[in-house]
């Protein structure tokens, strides 16, 4: 793969990520009344909604940083499909079906460029190995 094709799918999910987290910090509350009001009618249990809403947005606001600057790359690619196969996950408990293509496009693309991580040389991660 060319490095500057990495870095593109590189800094688009990474952009996507940093801004999913960055757009709910101010919100915070809100966002997360708003998740738990979403899985009320689910099976899961609201003791779990409220501590994954509230970590959420950290959780996709430093993935989104890590991929943006190249740091920690192969760590963040798989910190983020973790957190997309939760997403996910959920996503079917509340039965959003329009919202899962494109989760499983994140995914798809971060395990795309975890296949190729050796193609991320336009990164802070090679600054690291000198």
């Amino acid at each position: 793969m060319n490095t500057i094709s990495f870095l593109l799918l590189r800094l688009a999910i990474g952009i996507s990520f940093f801004g999913h987290g960055l757009v709910r910090f101010p919100k915070l509350q809100t966002f997360s009344n708003w998740m738990v009001g979403n899985f009320k009618k689910s099976l899961l249990p609201e003791a779990l909604v409220v501590p994954f809403s509230m970590v959420l947005p950290f959780a996709e606001f430093a993935i989104g940083l890590l991929l943006l600057t190249g740091l920690f790359t192969k760590y963040a690619l798989i910190a983020g499909s973790l957190v997309m196969l939760l997403l996910l996950f959920g996503t079917t408990m509340i039965e959003n079906w329009d919202a899962i293509p494109s989760q499983i496009i994140h995914i798809a693309l971060l395990a795309f460029l975890l296949h190729f991580i050796d193609a991320n040389s336009l990164a802070l991660d090679q600054l690291l190995k000198k």
